[in-house]
């Protein structure tokens, strides 16, 4: 593959409880009239560096998820085990050397984020590029659940899983990881804010 095209799947991460939204299923609540995970389907397509294939995290609804058009797979690990078990299924189900990772809550995240960790993680020879944001208070905190992973981490992240682990941060601190702020100017700060919450939905429609 060329440097051009590298080869990388995007993975939407829709396998949440949603307890912070009344137990609804988050990718379905409509975002400018469309779901939110179909919205954040279409903002991949628009990436400046091209995804080879799009996959969907889900863990209910899945015919509703299947409508979008994308394959659709539910955690491999049981329990609604977090964004941890999202990225498990996505390397288990990845064909391209690399996955890219995106929450299904966060629907104004950049254009040139593909491009951005993709750069970034040659750069640095890492095995992970993760995304950082300027907060409220102007600093600049990591946005663990943008990541880019190479899908030869599958076997570290199964053994990091079966032995308890949950937090993506305690995982991905045990490999090369390259942290990429998106504060240059131009860049939105409200870029990665997310909905946890109905309120929060309806903050995000008005920005």
């Amino acid at each position: 593959m060329n440097d051009n095209n590298p080869g990388i799947t995007g993975l939407i991460l829709a396998g949440g409880r949603g307890s912070r939204m009344g137990g609804t299923d988050k990718g379905l609540q409509n975002f400018h009239g469309l779901p939110l995970a179909l919205q954040t389907l279409m903002r991949l397509q628009l990436q400046s560096l091209p995804l080879q294939e799009v996959l969907i995290n889900a863990n209910r609804n899945l015919a509703a998820y299947e409508s979008l058009g994308v394959p659709v797979w539910p955690d491999s690990i049981d329990g609604f085990a977090g964004p941890l078990a999202g990225f498990q299924t996505g390397l288990e189900r990845c064909e391209t050397p690399l996955l890219l990772t995106v929450p299904c809550d966060t629907p104004l995240f950049p254009l040139d984020l593909v491009e951005r960790l993709y750069t970034a993680m040659n750069a640095q020879e890492a095995d992970i590029a993760m995304a950082a944001a300027t907060e409220a208070d102007g600093t600049v905190r990591p946005q663990p659940v943008f990541c880019l992973l190479k899908t030869d981490l599958l076997e570290s992240l199964v053994k990091f899983t079966q032995g308890g682990g949950r937090k993506i941060d305690a995982w991905t601190g045990q490999h090369r990881c390259a942290i990429v702020p998106f504060d240059l100017p131009g860049d939105s700060t409200q870029a990665f804010a997310n909905a946890n919450t109905l309120a929060e939905l309806q903050q995000l429609e008005s920005l």
